[in-house]
């Protein structure tokens, strides 16, 4: 399990191999070494916050959200993701190299309130961002881009209506 902690930027996390339990163990060992444990986690000199549920923060709430994703978004129920989960170690790497030419950083305007992407073409990989009165940024969410080129779509049209500035 330890191996996977070795893992950089774009190699995948082995999970496969591990059962539900090791998983989950490993997953959280990356993700408390980047995100929860990591006081330098911010953005534009910004922290970064886990997400809020029922009015309430925790960092739980976005382990899930950065391993699972909504087979049936009106269950609101999330099941594991092997492609979200294997590029976990993907959002911290992301976050420290948003000023690279070969990223889209953008915010846009959405009905649900801002939000902020930070969109690598070449691997397909998006992280959404919902910016807080200049004080600091919920980690949305973090996903690969699959299938036929559907949500990539979605991501260029969005970057088509991008604000002036980064929120």
């Amino acid at each position: 399990m330890p191996f996977n902690l070795l893992k950089c930027y774009n190699q995948l996390l082995e999970l496969s191999t591990l059962n539900d339990q090791e998983r989950k163990i490993s997953l959280r060992r990356v993700f408390d070494r980047d995100i929860s444990n990591n006081p330098k986690f911010n953005f534009r000199g910004k922290d970064i916050v886990p997400t809020k549920e029922d009015g309430h923060i925790t960092m739980d709430t976005l382990f899930t959200h950065l391993t699972c994703k909504l087979n049936n978004p009106k269950e609101r129920k999330r099941e594991f993701d092997i492609q979200r989960s294997s590029r976990l170690h993907w959002v911290k790497t992301h976050i420290e190299k948003a000023n690279a030419d070969d990223l889209l950083v953008f915010s846009v305007k959405e009905p649900d309130g801002n939000r902020t992407y930070i969109y690598d073409k070449q691997e397909k990989y998006v992280i959404v961002l919902e910016p807080k009165k200049d004080r600091y940024y919920f980690l949305l969410t973090a996903y690969p881009i699959e299938g036929r080129d559907g949500k990539r779509d979605k991501i260029e049209k969005k970057y088509k209506r991008k604000l002036p500035e980064i929120l």
